[in-house]
């Protein structure tokens, strides 16, 4: 676990929360480079809806999201309202460093202590916590804007989809319930390269449903 593994993310997704929370927490060990993306660009690229957009799909994922992070032990409280601006905090990440630091201290603001994240008003004692003076500036830099849309990029090229994800060794493991399977592949990546699991990569399609015209 020496090497450092690229995490995609977005402040939007409790799930993120969850997985960042656990790992540092059980895996501190565990050499993170955190890369924020906007989901929300994920989505659109992929022709998806995020499960808070699609009726009775949002507040069972909020109920499961309660349940994993209870059973976690890892404290969680919704923001006031959610699904959220999370640009904001995105390239506030990003103009701090979007170091480990950063993350929990975002992170905590929005998922653990419940505040909201979607302005830079909303966000100014994380800024100062973080030690930017003028978060307006700072989050409306080029460069933040440019590195946020980099990560995207480069998130869609690898395949990416959704948050959060890790990628290891040229393998995508997306979502908190996948958190086991990726220490699983950390400590024996040979137990994913049987035959099986060979052949579910090329595994043929019996039927396709219709999309519906755009």
């Amino acid at each position: 676990m020496n090497d450092a593994h690229d995490w995609y993310f977005d402040f939007i997704s409790p799930f993120a929360y969850l997985q960042w929370r656990r790992l540092r927490r059980d895996h501190p060990e565990l050499r993170l480079r955190p890369k924020p993306v906007l989901f929300a660009g994920l989505l659109s690229h992929w022709g998806q809806l995020g499960p808070a957009e699609i009726p009775g799909k949002r507040e069972h994922t909020y109920r499961i999201v309660l349940w994993q992070a209870r059973q976690a032990g890892i404290p969680l409280r919704f923001p006031p309202a959610h699904p959220f601006n999370p640009l904001p905090a995105l390239r506030l990440c990003l103009a701090a460093g979007a170091d480990d630091r950063a993350v929990n201290t975002i992170f905590r603001h929005l998922w653990e202590d419940g505040h909201a994240g979607d302005s830079v008003d909303a966000l100014a004692d994380v800024a100062a916590e973080l030690g930017i003076e003028n978060a307006a500036e700072a989050v409306a830099r080029e460069e933040v804007k440019r590195q946020l849309a980099v990560n995207g990029a480069e998130a869609v090229a690898l395949g990416i989809y959704g948050v959060p994800t890790l990628a290891i060794g040229g393998r995508l493991f997306w979502g908190n319930d996948a958190t086991d399977m990726a220490l699983d592949y950390l400590d024996d990546p040979v137990a994913f390269d049987d035959h099986e699991m060979r052949r579910i990569e090329s595994l043929p399609e019996a039927i396709q449903r219709r999309r519906p015209k755009a």
